[in-house]
């Protein structure tokens, strides 16, 4: 009688053990083939734009290296394998082109350094001053963004006569408000910069303030509220509320404005001619001269790989100084 009352019980036990294990292995066999069709559907997604990636990315840059490494005239058959020499040629100078190219490093900081902190700070301003209720916000918000969907040529050209020193408009009105000395906007330096920068932020500002509304109608006005009954002024609400919650945004627009102010090239070629002499040109003009122009495909090429370089090590710095930094532990008070 007592291995009757014990025996089925155990039997139960063990039964329910077996169930127990193939349910967690058919659970388990269940998750495997949901992360499998998951990371499928991720590919399948993703695919399109590895493709383009590949395409115009990945592959220029393959190609790009091997022609940098070759004395590569695409108007002559042989093109001569040369290793580093056009790297060497750039850095050390023997080249006859690193003067220029440096030049053109030069100028293209002086643009960057110039333009970046205006692009970052001007549109911001505008955003805030647009992210007020008035009348007829809508219509500045549209003026502020309309000379951004104009193109380089367009924006260029037309800057280039309002700004020429005999027939332009503005040496015109300047002069019927008194001040008869015509300024040569786009031949003589510093007025040459100054002309470049202005326009550039003119035509640009629009964006970077639709970025910046965007994001500050995304924060609380909740937060805004709560600290205006602490006591907060308007400085520290826009030093604790709006610059916090605008740090990915400032990500986003300081690393953007970089890349589009180190590339720059229309305006110079077209406003200025890279003059007086060579002084507004910047790398990207030197680099498509180089190569367009005087045939050597080679060094311009180097020119791209080492001004990439750079390009490279001001990104990593931008995505380091917006890092998200860990709270430090406050000591005790005693």
């Amino acid at each position: 009688m007592s291995d009757v009352a014990i025996n089925p019980p155990a039997a139960g036990v063990a039964t329910g053990a077996s169930a127990s294990r193939t349910s967690a292995v058919r659970t388990s066999a269940r998750a495997a083939a949901t992360r499998s069709r998951d990371n499928r559907d991720g590919w399948l997604f993703m695919a399109p734009y590895l493709v383009v990636f590949t395409a115009f990315v990945i592959l220029p840059t393959i190609i790009g290296v091997w022609i940098s490494l070759h004395d590569y005239d695409y108007t002559l058959a042989e093109k001569p394998f040369i290793g580093l020499d056009n790297y060497t040629g750039l850095i050390d100078g023997s080249s006859p082109f690193a003067g220029a190219f440096w030049q053109g490093m030069q100028g293209t900081a002086i643009f960057t350094v110039a333009t970046v902190p205006l692009l970052l700070v001007l549109p911001l301003v505008v955003a805030l001053a647009m992210n007020i209720k008035f009348r007829g916000r809508n219509f500045f918000r549209a003026m502020y963004f309309a000379p951004y969907v104009l193109g380089v040529a367009v924006v260029a050209v037309l800057w280039r006569y309002l700004l020429d020193t005999n027939i332009g408009l503005v040496n015109h009105y300047l002069g019927v408000i008194g001040l008869n000395d015509a300024i040569p906007w786009l031949t003589q330096l510093p007025w040459a910069w100054i002309s470049l920068i202005g326009v550039t932020v003119w035509w640009t500002l629009g964006f970077n303030t639709v970025i910046y509304l965007a994001a500050l109608q995304d924060i609380s006005p909740e937060l805004y509220e709560a600290a205006k009954m602490d006591g907060a002024g308007p400085w520290q609400r826009f030093r604790h509320i709006t610059i916090p919650g605008l740090r990915p945004v400032l990500l986003f627009i300081t690393s953007v404005t970089i890349i589009a102010s180190v590339n720059m090239f229309g305006q110079s070629y077209l406003m200025t001619q890279g003059g007086p002499g060579q002084e507004t040109r910047t790398a990207i003009y030197q680099i498509a001269e180089t190569g367009l122009t005087s045939f050597n495909s080679g060094l311009a090429s180097a020119m791209s790989m080492i001004f990439s370089v750079f390009l490279a090590i001001i990104s990593m710095a931008v995505f380091f100084l917006f890092r998200e930094r860990p709270d430090r532990p406050r000591k005790d008070a005693r």
